[in-house]
């Protein structure tokens, strides 16, 4: 039975980066941008007092302190305003189990295609809103968008990248994810500089420029050589190995290719007597396990309190809504240069390192911030901006610790452990739990911050410890195993194993089955 090292040495594929990788991959992962932008547009304009006070005046009341009795934490406790941010997550929900049988059926870059032109109508909409329903709407083409995208960009870059190189390849789309939301903190910040009521409307609409990115450059991307095989491609001049041994040839950059093309045909042809429910199989149980914990914990990082409402909870504690984009700016450039960081050494040191590293300077921060929060930001008045600033830099270094670890790791991993049979659906899985916890987290954050008051953070800290204890409890390591060999991985875990070499007896022989028929 094969092994994990020797996984990495016998089926060392000849591969390298070439330019028609790099500049595929680049384009594919420009749809993080998309979810990025989003992520930071949205927590940036409801701050601005404009904004605000054209549709939610009630909040813009409590700040503008026609609500003087309100509490610190509560000024921005808005049902209505947390609807405009959860809104995208639960359309980004729906449309991910959409997007599950487009990307198998059509290819992924199909449901590139289709997510970028849903986020450019969303753009449109959001940025011509004359009211709240309006601006809800656009959210929820703009979930749209981001659904297709998540779902089918992580899978393009894991399959178009020589297994060595796989982390740092899809760890680009959190590279962009990270690009997105500082270049939307950049924006919020410069249109705040205009001073004038319209400002959110180009901080909205701006967001046209990333899905025009996506959607023409996904026009001249080939489709991966797994989704070629998969889909059963062919023309009256090529078969579909043909087809895909042409392209695999023009990726890898030589013409030896054939050990990487076998294994790809012989997952394609497992895929193809499989259906959407497969993955509901024992053998499928451990990854089906990754798929919803994984983005499950990455919610439960309190990374909301960050991503969504930054600017917020810097005018919370006092600072001005200047200085509060401002400092969102420079939380967005720590994030994105820790996330470079991520992408230079997740090959080297492996994702389980970096997941337990950056969730100990999660917990830490968290316990920081609550406890400065806590001891010096009452009901009412403000915070000493001394202690501010602590809080401030304490977001810095959270930042730094997510953009290295849960941030990218985040989809690298669960994009990585499935095989070809159930990719797809397992990364809608991964996309759609995803979306959960964010309109969950969304829709409640502010209301949580309200009731629990600097509690919150504590909170968060308790759930890094779990997910941190379940990293280093439950988490193979996948680094350098090839992609249509990672089975392996889990023939060698400590608990996993039971599972999958109880399942390949099950199906190994009728007499296996009676001596194990209770597990199968």
């Amino acid at each position: 039975m094969e092994t994990v090292e020797a996984a990495k040495n016998h089926h060392v594929y000849n591969a390298r980066i070439t330019p028609f990788v790099v500049i595929s991959c680049a384009v594919a992962a420009s749809g993080g941008i998309l979810f990025g932008y989003d992520l930071g547009i949205s927590g940036g304009v409801t701050s601005m007092d404009p904004f605000l006070e054209k549709f939610f005046p009630v909040v813009h009341a409590k700040m503008s302190g026609a609500g003087a009795h309100a509490s610190n934490y509560c000024k921005f406790d808005s049902q209505l305003l947390t609807a405009f941010t959860s809104s995208l997550y639960i359309a980004g929900f729906f449309s991910s189990l959409c997007a599950s049988p487009v990307t198998q059926a059509l290819g992924r870059r199909a449901s590139m295609l289709l997510g970028g032109a849903f986020f450019a109508a969303g753009a449109i909409l959001g940025g011509l809103a004359a009211d709240v329903y309006m601006l809800i709407l656009g959210r929820v083409l703009l979930g749209v968008g981001i659904g297709f995208t998540n779902q089918s960009v992580p899978l393009y870059l894991s399959e178009m990248a020589p297994p060595q190189h796989r982390g740092a390849i899809n760890n680009a789309f959190d590279l962009f994810v990270g690009l997105g939301v500082l270049s939307a903190n950049l924006v919020n910040y410069g249109v705040n500089k205009l001073h004038v009521n319209w400002g959110w409307r180009l901080s909205l609409s701006a967001a046209l420029l990333p899905a025009a990115v996506l959607s023409l450059g996904a026009l001249f991307l080939p489709d991966t050589p797994n989704s070629v095989l998969l889909r059963r491609l062919h023309n009256s001049n090529s078969s579909p190995e043909d087809s895909a041994r042409i392209l695999l040839q023009k990726i890898r950059g030589t013409a030896d290719v054939e050990a990487e093309l076998q294994d790809m045909l012989a997952a394609a042809s497992s895929a193809s007597t499989k259906s959407t429910s497969s993955i509901l199989e024992r053998k499928f149980r451990p990854q089906l396990v990754m798929a919803v914990l994984i983005p499950f914990f990455k919610q439960m990082t309190g990374i909301n309190v960050i991503g969504f409402y930054a600017p917020v909870i810097f005018r919370t504690i006092g600072l001005s809504e200047s200085f509060s984009l401002l400092s969102a700016v420079l939380t967005g450039v720590i994030s994105t240069a820790f996330i470079a960081v991520g992408m230079l050494i997740v090959d080297r040191v492996g994702r389980r390192v970096l997941f337990v590293v950056g969730g100990v300077l999660m917990l830490a921060t968290h316990v920081v911030v609550g406890g400065v929060l806590w001891t010096q930001l009452k009901d009412h008045g403000a915070m000493d901006s001394g202690y501010a600033y602590w809080v401030l830099g304490s977001i810095c270094v959270y930042v730094a610790g997510f953009g290295v670890s849960w941030g990218p790791l985040g989809w690298l991993v669960p994009s990585e452990i499935f095989t070809l049979e159930v990719r797809s659906t397992g990364q809608s899985v991964v996309v759609a739990v995803g979306m959960v916890g964010a309109a969950v987290m969304g829709q409640t954050l502010l209301a949580m911050l309200c009731r629990m008051r600097a509690g919150v953070f504590f909170f968060f800290a308790g759930w890094l410890a779990v997910m941190t204890a379940f990293v280093v409890a439950l988490v193979p390591e996948t680094k350098g195993v090839p992609i249509e060999r990672m089975e392996v991985v889990w023939r060698e875990h400590w608990f996993w194993r039971k599972m999958v070499v109880e399942q390949a007896m099950c199906s190994g022989s009728a007499q296996g089955w009676t001596k194990n028929r209770r597990y199968c």
